[in-house]
């Protein structure tokens, strides 16, 4: 008898782990590296220098956390301004300018939208996610979503950039898992190239995102 093939979390956060290093190096941010080892921990947190979040839902639900150090996030700034042609003299010279917060949020939301593409492709279920709210800060913000989630699991990764700077990844989402009952062929991919070239063409560099009413409320019940 065939033995049915189960995804649990560590899969679906491994696949979220590629669509970080896949997004940024279509982005100029070559050789950027993920832990093989992962954490499991009891809480979510934006953390120093420069923290961003997004809220998925759909066929699961879950909140996903990047917290770059500042180091980190000018480096994958500056890299990605680069590789667009910008003069290195025309850069923002401070994690804390908005021009950097604008461009590590369009990377963000280019990186949900490559793992929602893929989670539609391997596990053939949709969800959907929120507009990235990145934040530079200078201690801890705690941020839980527990109350919507069922048996909520909650991962972090830590990730290294070529220059040896480091940024964490934290996902916190159902205790799930997919369970494949047959073999199937999974849809046309889009690469995340194509979605960067497709960004990109659009503005060069995304404007503050426009808040929906419900992320103000989420927001404001985390007192920022």
């Amino acid at each position: 008898m065939k033995k049915n093939k189960i995804i649990t979390t560590e899969e679906i956060l491994l696949t979220l782990c590629r669509s970080v290093t896949d997004v940024l190096a279509a982005a100029g941010n070559h050789n950027v590296n993920y832990s093989p080892m992962v954490q499991k921990i009891h809480k979510t947190c934006l953390r120093p220098d420069l923290g961003c979040f997004v809220l998925f839902d759909g066929g699961f639900s879950g909140l996903v956390i990047m917290n770059f150090t500042s180091q980190a996030a000018m480096e994958i700034y500056r890299k990605y301004m680069m590789s667009m042609g910008m003069p290195e003299s025309e850069l923002a010279q401070f994690h804390t300018s908005d021009e950097v917060g604008n461009v590590m949020g369009e990377l963000m939301n280019q990186i949900v939208g490559d793992f929602t593409n893929r989670v539609r492709q391997e596990l053939q279920t949709s969800i959907n996610q929120s507009q990235p709210k990145m934040m530079a800060i200078n201690k801890q913000v705690q941020i839980m979503v527990n109350t919507q989630l069922d048996q909520p699991q909650a991962r972090r990764v830590t990730f290294s950039t070529p220059n040896h700077a480091i940024f964490y990844m934290e996902l916190s989402m159902d205790k799930t898992e997919f369970i494949q009952l047959h073999d199937f062929a999974p849809n046309e991919e889009e690469h995340p190239d194509e979605i960067l070239a497709n960004a990109t063409q659009a503005e060069t560099v995304a404007p503050a995102a426009v808040v929906d009413d419900a992320d103000d409320d989420f927001l404001k019940n985390l007192g920022l």
